[in-house]
């Protein structure tokens, strides 16, 4: 009977000296959490590693004192899968869930998905698959090894002029996208607007822009960036106003007919559910961002793609926020759109394992067990530190 016999977290800085729209990473942490199980595969016990997604800090407090506790108080039998050979994540899910209140959808939500990570991670291992080929066969699907990914970029930073934010778009071109993203809001509207054209130069023909405001704008002001913005190709106008401001979302609409994006600060299937309802979202061409590591993981990743179905939406239509592995294997085994990717940011934790090359915009799907972590030479090496 596999059992899960420790968990450990600890909290690392991923600082950059970059900011957004409404926030600077000069303080950003994260939670990096390793489950490890008295399951043996070559000889070695299997440890599950997982992490929050940037944008978020660490919750290394609820961590430790609410959802690890409650891991390891469980019955081992209540963790395992019918058949009694491996972890079932969802009973894993409910268990970390016991004794919580519905709603409260705010930081223990990030909690939660960070630890439902490390669990996915450890299953897919036990059971000597990726996981994105263990998903696939759960939902009775066809795995797609080839995803496709865009670069992200683009942010704030002291001294950056406008040549510096071309060179850093060019670089993105070099090393295989088509699609790259830089932020907006963090200067005004005129400025702004430079700093899209300097872009839209640079790669003319070659890629796509898609443009962030990370929340920033009020209604106002969004509209004012739409009638700016519309000028333009882009790939998405993203998050232009507050996540839960649905009447803002779907106000935009009738002033911005091209592509819109957000999602990325959604933290339950019933907001998405409401963004779907009420934020005048239009499945034949926007976009949504649901990050699984900051909204209860996977399991409740599943309930969202269940909510996008009953919306008449496909899965298709989510390219989840992160750049992390965990979204790139469900991207590949459950057939969403794509997944964002950082080229130069939020390392160890973002990019692919080593040797995935970018090509036109896509990548293949390596085949390694589990999330695929130990395929990423520096990610592995403070994994393996926080196990040991």
């Amino acid at each position: 009977m596999v059992r899960i016999t420790d968990v450990r977290e600890i909290t690392k800085p991923i600082s950059s000296p970059i900011r957004n729209a409404y926030i600077d990473f000069t303080k950003m942490t994260t939670s990096l959490v390793a489950v490890v199980t008295d399951a043996k595969v070559d000889g070695r016990a299997v440890v599950g590693y997982g992490f929050n997604s940037n944008g978020r800090y660490g919750q290394g407090g609820l961590i430790r004192e609410r959802f690890a506790p409650r891991l390891l108080e469980a019955d081992p039998k209540n963790l395992l899968n019918d058949a009694g050979e491996n972890l079932d994540p969802h009973r894993a899910w409910g268990a970390m869930m016991q004794n919580e209140k519905p709603g409260g959808h705010g930081e223990r939500s990030v909690a939660v998905g960070t630890l439902d990570m490390a669990i996915w991670d450890a299953t897919a291992k036990i059971a000597r698959k990726p996981l994105f080929r263990l998903l696939a066969e759960r939902h009775g699907v066809t795995a797609n090894s080839k995803v496709f990914v865009y670069a992200a970029g683009g942010y704030y930073y002291p001294g950056k002029d406008l040549q510096a934010l071309r060179k850093e778009m060019r670089s993105y071109l070099d090393r295989g996208y088509s699609v790259v993203k830089m932020k907006i809001g963090g200067a005004d509207l005129t400025e702004d607007r430079r700093r899209i054209e300097a872009v839209l130069d640079e790669i003319g023909k070659d890629a796509q822009l898609a443009v962030d405001a990370n929340g920033r704008f009020d209604l106002e002001t969004a509209i004012a960036y739409a009638k700016m913005l519309r000028d333009y190709p882009l790939f998405w106008y993203e998050e232009a106003g507050d996540p839960l401001d649905y009447a803002l979302q779907a106000a935009l609409a009738e002033f911005y007919p091209g592509p819109m994006a957000t999602g990325e600060n959604l933290f339950s299937h019933q907001d998405a559910r409401n963004l779907l309802r009420y934020g005048g979202m239009r499945p034949d061409r926007d976009w949504l961002q649901f990050d699984c590591a900051l909204s209860y993981g996977l399991c409740e990743y599943e309930r969202t793609l269940q909510e996008l179905k009953i919306a008449g939406w496909s899965s298709s239509r989510c390219i989840p926020h992160g750049g992390h592995q965990m979204s790139l294997n469900i991207a590949a085994g459950l057939g969403l759109g794509g997944n964002e990717s950082y080229p130069d940011l939020f390392q160890p934790y973002g990019g692919f394992p080593d040797g995935v090359k970018v090509e036109n915009s896509i990548i293949t799907m390596p085949e390694l067990p589990g999330i695929g972590f130990e395929g990423k030479t520096d990610l592995i090496k403070v994994m393996h530190e926080l196990a040991q």
